[in-house]
């Protein structure tokens, strides 16, 4: 999936995984966790592999789920969905998604294309959907209220811009650019709200 899917995914399941915990969402680090396995993008033939394994995101979790228990789930499954779900199910013509590393080397995939039109529309609705549940629940104001966390948006913020302006890895399909571009503005001007409020108290 692109930043789009993995995004607005990562948010519903989390969403859907606080409500029983009762448990309230740390939107940044909802929207961190969900798309941080792709800095991997960043380091050659890496891709998808270790990085996108549920053993390694689960021995990596081991000691949040000591320290901050039950609502560190909230944050696995906004991990978890990113391999599992997003990049298993639109694997886009590579080989596929190390599930299961270090357990074993197979490469997990789905002829489904990254690229396909299906996809698009898969994607575009699950935007739509977190668009319409971020209002419906005002997290989507709560975006713009001064959080200490709010600066680890730029991780999503790089992975929108990657794709859609810049054609790494992938030229992001047309279909996606407006969704990118919403989300882009919603997560940048978030960002620009924390730095006017640094800026502020230091002025003061």
């Amino acid at each position: 999936m692109w930043a789009v899917g993995h995004l607005a995914l990562g948010y519903l399941t989390g969403k859907a995984t606080s409500k029983p915990l009762r448990e309230n969402i740390n939107i940044p680090l909802l929207f961190f966790a969900s798309i941080i396995p792709d800095v991997d993008l960043l380091i050659p033939n890496l891709h998808r592999g270790p990085t996108h394994s549920l053993v390694v995101y689960a021995l990596f979790f081991i000691p949040f789920f000591i320290i901050f228990g039950k609502k560190t789930i909230i944050y696995f499954v906004a991990l978890a969905q990113h391999a599992l779900l997003g990049d298993f199910l639109a694997t886009g013509g590579i080989m596929g998604v190390q599930l299961l590393w270090p357990l074993t080397p197979t490469w997990y995939a789905t002829p489904f294309y990254i690229t396909n039109l299906t996809n698009v529309y898969v994607e575009c609705t699950f935007f739509l959907l977190a668009m319409m549940l971020m209002v419906k629940t005002r997290d989507l104001q709560k975006m713009f209220e001064p959080h200490p966390l709010n600066l680890i948006l730029t991780i999503p913020v790089f992975t929108i811009i990657l794709p859609v302006f810049l054609g790494f890895p992938l030229h992001a399909p047309i279909g996606l650019f407006i969704p990118h571009l919403i989300l882009l503005a919603l997560l940048a001007l978030s960002i620009l709200k924390d730095f006017k409020t640094i800026l502020t108290k230091k002025t003061h």
